[in-house]
């Protein structure tokens, strides 16, 4: 889209007239993408289990919040229901809830293993479920959106516990392109690279570092530009695959530039 030159600045909403939904949506990256769809103009469900970062997020956006703990498949179908209901529809799904556990996989514990799994691929899965029966019944089409990780591409060590379920959901993602593209439904995902964020701490970052024998400031601007990537460069990212009508399973690398987690 070209932009009209003569447009107040900060006027050009390319997401006017959508309703999306972002899980895990409280803090880290999701709160940056509901802040970024919600400047783009769109109408923004947030889902997470923290009800008061919820609230602070609705007060500072204007976005609409929903309790939900997206491992209860039950309660993410009602929650999304009451979304299209309460806001007029459903759009965009960005299925972005996680959490990063650690440790070594022939030692792990297998509820551990399970629990991660819970969240990190059967969360993304519940989500989508629900969404896909809103899409249908709209006959509109929609958009998933998943956040998945380099990781699912580039192990790390003592990381498998994250990283596997990860590379489930990028597979996932390609499933859901492939079953029902046919149905005006895309898929499409950002590989998110290491972001400082309430799920990547300071101390995480300590211990992650150390595992590939590196400082904190390398592991963090260890990629091709030197730089290092922040939770609003993927929600930035997960604006622009929103709007990219006719690209579908295709997943977005955003890590400054890394070899070994570029797709090929």
């Amino acid at each position: 889209m070209v932009l009209d030159e003569t447009m107040p600045q900060g006027a050009w909403k390319p997401m006017r007239g959508k309703v999306m939904a972002v899980t895990g949506a409280a803090s880290g990256i999701g709160r940056e993408i509901a802040r970024v769809f919600a400047q783009a103009g769109a109408a923004v469900a947030t889902l997470d289990i923290n009800d008061a970062a919820l609230a602070s997020l609705a007060q500072d956006h204007g976005c609409t919040p929903y309790q939900c703990d997206v491992t209860d498949a039950h309660a993410v179908k009602r929650v999304l229901e009451s979304v299209a209901s309460e806001l007029g529809g459903l759009d965009i799904l960005v299925s972005n809830a996680g959490s990063a556990q650690q440790g070594a996989i022939g030692d792990l514990p297998m509820e551990e293993l399970r629990r991660s799994f819970e969240l990190n691929f059967f969360g993304h899965q519940n989500a989508c479920q629900a969404a896909i029966q809103i899409f249908r019944r709209q006959g509109r089409g929609g958009s998933i959106l998943f956040n998945i990780s380099n990781q699912s591409v580039n192990p790390g060590k003592d990381f498998g516990p994250y990283g596997i379920p990860k590379a489930a959901t990028l597979a996932l993602m390609k499933q859901y392109a492939v079953d029902h593209g046919r149905e005006g439904i895309r898929a499409n995902g950002i590989n998110a690279g290491r972001i400082r964020s309430g799920l990547m701490t300071d101390q995480m970052i300590v211990e992650r570092a150390g595992a590939r024998g590196m400082t904190p400031h390398e592991y963090m601007a260890g990629n091709l530009l030197g730089v290092e990537v922040t939770a609003s460069d993927i929600a930035e990212a997960f604006l622009h695959l929103a709007q990219l009508e006719k690209v579908n399973a295709a997943v977005l690398t955003v890590d400054g530039g890394v070899v070994a987690t570029s797709l090929r």
